[in-house]
């Protein structure tokens, strides 16, 4: 009785963060990466500002309107609003529920030249307890694989998808939901059809994977990228194809039970990654057998901050920024996005 309470547990969570035509916003940079965002916006690289740019995103009035779960990084859990306010309350009092990113970075996969696999196993279990005890909800790992050639190796694919499907299983034993984001990046000048195939490749071994580790997939959430070509392609595909390819490559890789899928934006703008979205929503619905929503970072919020600069003036200004940022994700969720 108890494992099946256990797992009823996991499996309302997850469905909790996909409901009601709502996301997830990833606010889990690490501070290296914020504050190289905060140098390109002239913006002050201390954690007093990555605090402030924190409580205007977590404080922005009806954030639970269009976000059922925000991502955060370790220091963003233990920060509190100015007025004293753990941000962990702010996010509870909106209707949000708090996450954690749990991948500590990448290094190199030894052997095999240009490709990484992602660190962090080590003392998971230990850090999963901490954060189940100060009530975060799911977590988040991130899985890099880069098109360059002949890569990936099966090798690299093998290993990061073992190394997601030990962080889902460590993750459900205690309670957490595992979002797992196999994320096979932008970078290069490879076609779509390329990003096609190996994200299909990618999918199939991440879930031989996590069958093998018996993990319960109705308690799992799927962060993946969305076909797209490399960023330096020649040719750049209209969203009606990115979302065939992309749901044609769920369809024939991710099993109908897994709780829901929630899309990455990969360095793509705004505009850009709702368009691509609401065509999957648009166009593919009733070919969808899960929720296919946004799990989005800069492609959310980086607008807001592009407003705040860090200054205290601008903070309602960039609140209705992101407020706007959500409708519009929201929208493409819906199928309704138009821009």
């Amino acid at each position: 009785m108890e494992h099946r309470d256990h797992t009823r547990q996991l499996i309302s969570t997850a469905n909790a963060m996909v409901a009601d035509f709502k996301g997830l916003v990833a606010i889990d940079e690490s501070v290296s990466t914020l504050n190289k965002r905060f140098e390109l916006a002239g913006i002050p690289q201390t954690e007093e500002y990555r605090r402030a740019y924190r409580e205007v995103l977590i404080t922005t009035p009806g954030i639970g309107e269009y976000i059922n779960g925000a991502i955060l990084f370790d220091e963003t859990v233990h920060q509190k609003t100015l007025a004293g306010i753990p941000f962990l309350d702010e996010l509870k009092k909106a209707g949000v529920i708090p996450g954690i990113k749990l991948d500590e970075g990448t290094e190199d996969l030894a052997g095999f030249p240009k490709e990484k696999v992602t660190k962090g196993l080590d003392d998971l279990s230990e850090r999963l307890t901490a954060y189940a005890n100060q009530g975060l909800k799911f977590a988040k790992w991130r899985g890099v694989i880069l098109i360059d050639g002949d890569l990936p190796s099966a090798a690299c694919v093998v290993s990061n998808a073992h190394a997601l499907a030990r962080y889902a299983a460590a993750c459900q034993r205690a309670g957490i939901v595992p979002i797992v984001e196999p994320e096979v990046i932008m970078d290069g000048n490879h076609t779509i059809q390329r990003c096609a195939e190996v994200t299909e490749k990618v999918l199939y071994s991440l879930f031989e994977q996590l069958h093998l580790l018996k993990v319960e997939l109705g308690g799992l959430i799927l962060k993946p990228n969305m076909i797209l070509a490399g960023k330096d392609a020649a040719e750049k595909a209209d969203p009606e194809l990115v979302a065939r390819l992309t749901v044609n490559c769920l369809r024939s890789t991710v099993p109908a039970t897994v709780a829901g899928i929630a899309f990455l934006s990969g360095g793509q703008d705004p505009v850009t990654a709702c368009r691509n979205l609401n065509a999957m929503n648009l166009n593919h619905k009733a070919e969808l057998p899960w929720p296919v929503t946004y799990s989005f970072s800069r492609a959310l919020h980086q607008p807001a901050l592009e407003v705040w600069k860090g200054k205290a003036e601008n903070v309602k200004s960039a609140q209705e920024s992101f407020l706007q940022m959500a409708k519009d994700c929201r929208a493409a969720r819906l199928g309704v996005f138009s821009s």
